[in-house]
């Protein structure tokens, strides 16, 4: 979504502080150079405090002072976080999982199909939207939060299930044979026998329950969507705080909800986003999880929830929250908001802390926000609506991540995917290639000179064909194991594998296992030698395709661990194993990139074509390795609204890192807009920050990364 100028605040709750202090609050924000606030989400019991009884004090406080110091207010509904006595209305507003009925207590523990759930969600929204959506001071509406499925289960939701498989399968016979559902005699000829499907062993079935699941979700989204249009007023947007599937932090593609399905219903993509900090702090989340909201909408997105403090072990480094706000922008955000401002004094979220800590004075998280508003206030319009210009795409896929979490990969188990996906998406962001996300649903293929298809585990046959289509017509193609194998329904496909791709890819395979003492001999990049192999290997034979590393192992040394082939005018590569090795993957992808390059004299209606923004510009004439510096330094590139580059330097380090500048006279926006000339050198100080703006149509290049000793 387009702005006129960078969101930057945080979520604020009256309902939450322990004294009355809203003005001082605000004031503090406007000085932090602050300008947008998010209230209201999961009050529905202050709201509502007793079924028809309605109490807006809070809310009318928060608007209010919203309107003295003149901050702009995005509202919540209120409905993932139910009030008591809702939860006695039914029995089954309480969703019932594979773990039983749930209680009330924690959020998010609702069916959400219950008719009385959703007659009461219903009521609250609009009741909420009559209040608040003539103030001038709302600009849009967030849609429930990081709404998931929560493995509802109960006798209504999986009558639904059996609807929605009658529609797919009116012959109950095609059903029995697509799902495998002989193997041991859990065959269904009628459909009133159909059994609790929490009890299945069948993966396909399962998986297509995740599928409905996720379903359920974007109905829910659309459904929200619907009321909220009849009362919001022209210029107010719609938008969902979309998470991620998490280890402890914001991780991968979500398993319980579909984004990609329920963004239709919004005007703007949002995204919640959390990431290790301190040490642990690359800056890989930010890029990963900020790539798949952007390919949402195919456009900017807004960071509705990212750490000020967070968990006590997130403390940012001095450096760090400004660094990753400006991250945030440099991957296309057009917002970033913090949960949250104050940090609270009761109940399960005390020790996640917002900008404020519990004495609401001043700190160093405060100092450093307001440093990067008042940078804000300078360069921000230089930096908002920033078009990428990405000419790398990674097809994602939901049902390949169901049919690895019900099939995983050796110990990584329900992250199979994830990790996988991450693997690839790292080394990218390591090398400074940047990457757009892609899905089976809207794959632009011919925007991208590579593609990245990290197990693709289960594809349609048009999918399979479009990929090698994109290949044979010149693009390059780079798969990884465990893709290709089975159908949309888990059914596994019975000829070569890999499916319809084997040709292409100019490789077969009919054995894998998880290795015992396996490792590669990599005939790319630096040669190296018995890189460990884990979790999973593919016996890999040839069929004209160069091995690029072979196994080193008295029993599988005969077999290909990575290939590479030239199909008709393009070229597909083939990753048989996964080998957690950050050199030994960087230098694939690497190695990648420049034979891509090499190959990219193609011409210009084609690049055009290629283009992966409604306007080509000159970058797509550029090499995907358009800098040779490496993590930690991290360079993002884009145009602004001037139609100017804008480049990204970000030292993802605690050591001062120097760059070798080579390319078109550029202005320093963070150094009060002093000229970098070619040859000039660029300081970055730990964790540090700069911003290229170049007036020119020429690219620049960036060489000669070094780190300061």
């Amino acid at each position: 979504m387009k702005t006129d100028h960078i969101f930057f605040g945080a979520a604020y709750y009256d309902e939450y502080l322990p004294y009355d202090r809203i003005d001082r609050d605000f004031q503090m924000m406007k000085d932090a150079g602050m300008n947008t606030i998010r209230i209201a989400e999961s009050t529905w019991s202050t709201l509502e405090p007793s079924e028809g009884i309605y109490d807006f004090t809070h809310l009318d406080r928060m608007l209010d002072a919203a309107s003295r110091f003149g901050l702009s207010v995005i509202i919540g509904t209120p409905t993932y976080a139910i009030p008591a006595w809702l939860a006695k209305k039914s029995p089954d507003i309480l969703a019932l999982t594979e773990n039983g009925q749930e209680l009330y207590g924690r959020r998010q523990n609702m069916d959400l199909t219950s008719p009385v759930y959703l007659s009461y969600a219903e009521n609250i929204i609009r009741v909420l939207m009559e209040h608040v959506s003539g103030h001038p001071n709302v600009i849009g509406y967030q849609i429930d939060n990081e709404t998931h499925h929560y493995h509802t289960a109960g006798p209504r939701v999986q009558a639904m299930f059996v609807d929605y498989l009658k529609e797919q399968f009116p012959d109950i016979r095609e059903f029995n044979h697509e799902f495998g559902l002989d193997y041991w005699s859990n065959r269904i000829d009628d459909w009133a026998d159909f059994p609790d499907v929490r009890g299945t062993i069948n993966g396909s079935l399962a998986a297509e329950y995740a599928r409905f699941q996720r379903k359920l979700v974007a109905d829910f989204h659309h459904f929200q969507a619907r009321i909220i249009k009849e009362y919001r007023k022209p210029g107010q947007f719609i938008t969902h705080n979309f998470d991620f599937a998490w280890i402890g932090h914001s991780f991968g593609i979500q398993p319980d909800a579909d984004p990609f399905a329920s963004s239709p219903s919004m005007d703007a993509a949002g995204a919640d986003i959390y990431h290790p900090s301190q040490d642990n702090l690359t800056g890989a989340e930010i890029t990963a999880c900020g790539n798949i909201a952007r390919a949402l909408k195919r456009d900017n997105y807004l960071i509705l929830e990212t750490q000020a403090q967070g968990n006590p072990q997130w403390l940012p480094y001095p450096g760090q929250l400004r660094l990753c706000a400006y991250s945030h922008l440099a991957n296309g955000a057009n917002s970033v908001m913090y949960w949250h401002w104050h940090s609270i004094h009761n109940s399960f979220e005390s020790y996640w802390k917002g900008v404020l800590s519990h004495d609401f004075s001043e700190n160093e998280t405060y100092r450093e926000a307001s440093q990067f508003g008042a940078e804000l206030k300078k360069i921000g319009d230089k930096l908002k609506n920033l078009r990428k210009s990405n000419h790398t795409a990674i097809l994602v896929s939901h049902e390949s991540l169901s049919g690895l979490s019900q099939f995983p990969t050796g110990d990584l188990k329900e992250q199979s995917y994830n990790t996988i996906f991450r693997w690839i998406a790292d080394s990218l962001h390591r090398n400074n290639i940047e990457y757009d996300i892609i899905h089976p649903q809207n794959m632009h293929l011919n925007a991208y000179r590579m593609v990245f298809v990290p197990c693709l585990y289960s594809a349609d046959e048009d999918t399979l064909t479009a990929l090698k289509k994109y290949t044979a017509e010149g693009g390059h193609l780079i798969v990884t194991f465990r893709s290709a194998f089975s159908d949309g329904h888990m059914k596994i496909y019975h000829d070569t594998q890999p499916h319809i791709l084997a040709e292409c890819l100019g490789i077969h395979y009919d054995q894998f296992t998880i290795p015992q003492n396996v490792g590669i001999d990599c005939h790319f990049g630096s040669e190296r030698e018995n890189v460990p192999v884990r979790e999973w290997l593919e016996l890999v034979t040839t069929d004209g395709a160069a091995s690029l590393a072979a196994y080193r192992h008295d029993a599988w040394g005969r077999y290909s661990a990575v290939t590479e082939h030239a199909y008709q005018s393009g070229r597909a590569y083939y990753i048989g194993c996964y080998f957690d090795d950050e050199a030994a993957i960087d230098e694939l992808t690497s190695y990648i990139a420049v034979r891509a390059d090499a190959a990219a004299d193609v011409p210009a209606d084609i690049l055009a074509d290629r283009c992966s923004v409604a306007e080509p510009s000159p970058a797509v004439c550029q090499p995907l390795l358009k800098t040779r510096c490496r993590f930690p330094i991290i360079v993002k590139r884009g145009f602004n609204d001037d139609g100017k580059e804008i480049i990204y330097y970000l030292n993802y380090s605690r050591k001062e890192q120097t760059v070798s500048y080579e390319g078109s006279d550029a202005h320093l926006l963070l150094s009060e807009g002093r000229i970098i000339r070619h040859g000039d050198t660029l300081t970055l100080k730990p964790w540090g920050v700069e911003i290229l703006e170049i007036s020119s149509s020429v690219l620049a290049s960036i060489t000669g990364c070094y780190a300061c000793k």
